[in-house]
């Protein structure tokens, strides 16, 4: 049985549309391709492909990430002002954890004062208008904040670690080690963010009539960006992020043995908690951001076009939000800190503060020695 003319002239006609749609490509990819994408440089710039300019003029990089940095800045900037106050001023004893304490809230706030530079640009359509010597000292205070924040974190977690498993070999330990410490690690982030001054951070993109700061790399630097990338990721992240892991779950280990205490079981519950919230924040904050750093550049050194450059964005802008979480983990870690903001925020001076605290305990002192004398006269008169 033969189809029918007219059906089988449909057919060829679905047929040739469905050719057509397949065969069909946007001017701007042909365009790309003619160019060998992605990313040609050109004698005005670099042409970018078609995944480049879509992430550049969306809404994710114009709107949603300057909001983002909007609240990292408003909430940043205060409450690492007020830790380092704290830390510097308001803190007699210098614990180990204080003196990296005050170094994490001191990288945050040196990061933080730079946001409003990285607000205007993406809220300009990603257009630099700063010039290249203040986008290579932005990426550098973005990066050396990243990777200082994580080693004082690794840091602090190490230290933590000491103190629950060896806390007599903690006392005796030597009070300016944590001091050289903290110095040896600004030195080395800060020598390790040089090459980042040693090649083009601003890069004019010619199809879409902009500048961008570290949004698109040359190709011809290409080689030099991920080998950087790819080692300060290992160095920089991997190596802390697994003394982190190990340091907490033998602590967890630590823990988890001496519950059965009932003198110190619900403190040990509570650094639980501590040691859980800090561990969640340091993998929501870090892991995404510099996964995705390695799979940017790994694409990146193999000429790919890489589809997922969105969510690499995205996540360099989420790391960012440890820089304002920081202060709220400080304060939920020390009760000595919590103390202290509160005397910051009423005008206390250390001396009153030190006045009500012996008046407070003198007054909570005999109330409990006058109902332990009710009970005892009740129990005496009553043997009577």
């Amino acid at each position: 049985m033969t189809p029918s003319p007219s059906w089988f002239r449909l057919f060829l006609l679905l047929c040739c549309l469905q050719t057509c749609y397949l065969k069909q490509t946007d001017p701007d990819d042909a365009d790309d391709k003619a160019r060998g994408f992605p990313g040609t440089e050109t004698s005005d710039g670099v042409w970018v492909s078609t995944e480049g300019r879509r992430v550049l003029t969306s809404g994710l990089t114009t709107v949603f990430l300057p909001i983002v940095y909007i609240v990292v800045f408003v909430v940043g900037l205060p409450t690492n002002a007020v830790a380092i106050w704290v830390f510097l001023f308001r803190t007699k004893k210098k614990h180990p954890s204080s003196v990296y304490m005050a170094n994490l809230a001191l990288a945050d706030l040196l990061f933080v004062i730079w946001v409003p530079l990285e607000i205007a640009y993406h809220f300009n359509g990603n257009d630099w208008v700063y010039g290249p010597g203040l986008c290579k000292v932005l990426v550098a205070f973005f990066y050396g904040n990243m990777y200082c924040s994580i080693a004082f974190i690794a840091c602090i977690s190490v230290q933590r670690y000491w103190a629950v498993v060896h806390p007599f070999a903690q006392k005796r330990s030597n009070a300016a080690a944590p001091v050289l410490i903290s110095v040896a690690v600004w030195a080395v982030v800060w020598l390790a963010t040089i090459p980042l001054f040693l090649y083009d951070q601003e890069v004019r993109v010619s199809n879409l009539n902009i500048r961008t700061c570290h949004d698109v790399t040359r190709p011809s630097q290409k080689k030099t960006a991920a080998g950087y990338f790819l080692t300060m990721g290992v160095l920089g992240f991997v190596l802390p992020a697994v003394v982190c892991v190990v340091s907490y779950v033998l602590m967890l280990k630590t823990l988890r043995n001496s519950m059965a205490d009932p003198a110190t079981g619900k403190k040990r519950r509570k650094a639980v908690v501590l040691i859980v919230t800090v561990l969640v924040m340091f993998v929501v904050c870090f892991t995404p951001s510099n996964v995705m750093l390695l799979v940017h550049y790994v694409h990146l050194l193999g000429g790919a076009d890489n589809s997922l450059y969105g969510f690499y964005v995205a996540a360099l802008c989420l790391a960012s939000l440890n820089s304002c979480l920081d202060p709220f983990i400080y304060y939920f870690i020390s009760e000595e800190f919590r103390e202290h903001v509160r005397n910051t925020f009423l005008c206390r001076s250390e001396r009153t503060a030190e006045r009500m605290r012996v008046s407070f305990s003198a007054l909570k002192y005999s109330r409990k020695r006058g109902a332990y004398s009710s009970e005892s006269g009740n129990t005496h008169s009553t043997d009577c």
